[in-house]
């Protein structure tokens, strides 16, 4: 300040000594004009501050995921308040300069955004503007599947064949869905999606999980168009992990299933598969007998359930395949159809004939074993058998060639 004293002064004098020589009355004015401004003005004046707000005041239909974004340039940055009624949304001083909010925001809410800067001479002015997001009609919720029967736990341990199975509360545009999963798998596969309905996609690799993966699974489709009135109605995420490779093979023509634990033979056990041919149920249902081939990944596993003819449409006790309810015990499903690794301690034929109505009938003493150690998303691959299992059939996922999977 005391500089620029001395050179308002300095200025004023060269005024001074120029009225003193005799210059005319217009000279004069002229020069007095020329230096007084200055002075009034006590020094040069500050270039405008120029305020960037993104997104700018105004904007309608704004997706709440994306942050606010002010910038200052020729000048600095002071405070930065953003409310919606009584909500206040946080943020930060970037180290670019910038400001950015760190809250999400809410879907249709008016939001306004209140900045104070300050030019290169120190000082402050202040800005404001709005804005409002976008209303949806309706939000999708999320949801993680171990199968159609159950929620996939976070953190658990799954089977070699156990897909990732990303669920939506309403039917979404695929590709919309598909750009909002990110799916990190360690170590890296690569993988493809497959969309059992509108709702529900499954992702899988080429082959069968290794031991030791973890997969994670991240959706961010808050503020994301996921179809023509509907929006993501939050991020979601999860993991897994499969700790071993867990294989059982059950061979339709040597009645033997054998299970292998990361290419490891562990056990083989004596078995009766599905005896074949059909009949008709109550309704003119084709009913099969031959336990459906290739591929099944475990749902669930069972200590008791009760099995009756008439779960799959036979209820004529007249009809020679008709029988009763029965507690069957270490009860281990593999297909949505009805189809178990169980007990079948009447089975006398166990590694000799297939007598059952399509399950894998197992000793008690292996059906326990079964029971005990396989895990949900573990696989039992039916040989032999000329029935396949349909991919809607439980998780018939690795039933088809992974070229033509998700086509």
């Amino acid at each position: 300040m005391i500089q620029r004293r001395k050179v308002i002064i300095g200025a004023l004098g060269v005024a001074t000594a120029a009225m003193a020589a005799g210059c005319s009355s217009h000279g004069s004015a002229s020069g007095a004009t020329a230096w007084v401004e200055p002075v009034a003005n006590d020094g040069p004046a500050a270039a405008p501050v120029q305020l960037t707000v993104t997104p700018e005041s105004g904007a309608k239909g704004v997706s709440p995921a994306k942050p606010i974004v002010v910038a200052a340039a020729g000048g600095k940055l002071q405070s930065v308040t953003v409310t919606s009624g009584k909500t206040k949304i946080a943020g930060s001083v970037q180290a670019d300069g910038t400001w950015r909010s760190t809250d999400d925001l809410a879907y249709g809410k008016t939001y306004e955004v209140v900045t104070t800067a300050t030019d290169s001479l120190g000082t402050a002015s202040e800005h404001t503007s709005t804005f409002s997001t976008v209303k949806p009609d309706n939000l999708a919720r999320i949801t993680f599947q171990a199968n159609g029967m159950s929620s996939l736990k976070t953190g658990h341990a799954y089977g070699a064949g156990q897909p990732v199975i990303i669920a939506f509360s309403r039917s979404v545009n695929k590709a919309a869905a598909e750009k909002a999963i990110e799916i990190t798998t360690s170590p890296a596969v690569e993988g493809k999606f497959y969309w059992s309905n509108s709702r529900t996609v499954h992702w899988r690799p080429e082959k069968y999980w290794t031991a030791g993966t973890t997969v994670k699974v991240k959706v961010d489709a808050f503020g994301v168009k996921l179809g023509k009135t509907v929006y993501g109605a939050k991020n979601a995420s999860t993991h897994f992990k499969v700790e071993r490779q867990l294989v059982a093979i059950s061979d339709n023509r040597s009645h033997l299933t054998k299970v292998y634990i990361d290419g490891k033979l562990v056990r083989t056990m004596r078995s009766s598969l599905g005896k074949g041919g059909s009949t008709t149920g109550q309704n003119g249902e084709k009913i099969s007998y031959w336990t459906t081939g290739g591929p099944h990944v475990v749902l669930s596993k069972e200590r008791v359930h009760s099995m009756s003819s008439a779960s799959y449409g036979i209820t004529d006790p007249k009809d020679p395949n008709f029988y009763g309810a029965e507690d069957i015990e270490y009860c281990t499903r593999i297909s949505n159809s009805g189809e178990f690794l169980h007990a079948a301690p009447w089975n006398r034929s166990l590694g000799r004939a297939n007598l059952s109505h399509g399950c894998v009938n197992l000793s008690t003493a292996d059906a326990k074993w079964v029971y005990q150690n396989f895990h949900i998303g573990d696989i039992v691959d039916v040989k032999h058998s000329p029935r396949p299992l349909a991919i809607w059939n439980g998780l018939g996922d690795w039933t088809v060639p992974f070229a033509k999977y998700g086509d």
